[in-house]
């Protein structure tokens, strides 16, 4: 199943990193796939984004996600509600002598057919989802 985790540590407070990542209108600042992003309603667990991200040969690929936890400052997690593939994930901070330390991770659990597919394109996207972490801290460092 493809998976993917990497942790990071951000020259900022914990506060200013929760209030970046956790905005998801903020997402096509950092995460270079995102094509579009909105959000539709809630707030916390339950909150509805609606996300384009770029897909093969660029075009657009719904994949809306929902806020499945909420902890602030410390955890977000989210599954995707829309799109081909539908992944959870979860972004974990913590304090570190003034700075944070952002951990993320994503599964995706895909079987038959689709597994043979897609599991390599879906494997590659979120390890590009892992890299985007770098541009992430040099906008908050930045």
């Amino acid at each position: 199943m493809p998976a993917a985790q990497r942790s990071i540590v951000i020259s900022r407070a914990v506060d200013d990193v929760w209030a970046f990542v956790t905005d998801g209108s903020n997402a096509a600042k950092w995460r270079s796939g995102v094509l579009d992003v909105s959000k539709v309603s809630g707030s916390g667990v339950g909150e509805i984004w609606k996300q384009g991200v770029k897909g093969p040969g660029g075009r657009r690929i719904d994949a809306d996600y929902e806020v499945t936890a909420w902890e602030p400052g410390r955890r977000m997690a989210f599954r995707a509600i829309a799109g081909p593939v539908r992944p959870t994930g979860e972004y974990k901070f913590a304090q570190e002598d003034g700075e944070t330390r952002l951990s993320f991770s994503l599964d995706a659990q895909l079987s038959g057919l689709k597994r043979l597919l897609m599991g390599g394109a879906v494997q590659s996207t979120m390890n590009g989802e892992m890299a985007a972490l770098d541009r992430l801290k040099a906008v908050l460092e930045g």
